[in-house]
C-alpha cells in the first residue's frame, strides 16, 4: 500500500514539473494552456478518469495558479 503512494507522489510530482516547464516555455499563453489541457485529457482518458472539459480547464488553470511567475 505504501509503494501506491509513492507511485502517486512520483506521478502528481512529474505531471506537475511537465505543467511547470510548459508554463515557463517561450510560446503565447493561449497555446501553451490549450497544450497543457489536451495533456491532461490525454491523461485522464488513458488512466480512465471522468472529468468534464470544464473541470480540466479548471486543473490547469489551478496548476498555472501554484506555477511560480517567471
Amino acid at each position: 500500500m505504501r509503494s501506491l503512494g509513492y507511485l502517486g507522489a512520483f506521478l502528481g510530482g512529474a505531471l506537475a514539473g511537465a505543467v511547470i516547464g510548459l508554463l515557463v516555455a517561450p510560446e503565447k499563453g493561449a497555446d501553451t494552456r490549450a497544450k497543457i489541457t489536451d495533456t491532461v485529457e490525454d491523461f485522464l482518458k488513458k488512466h480512465n478518469i471522468k472529468l468534464s472539459r470544464k473541470e480540466v480547464s479548471d486543473l490547469v488553470d489551478d496548476l498555472e495558479d501554484a506555477a511560480p511567475e517567471i
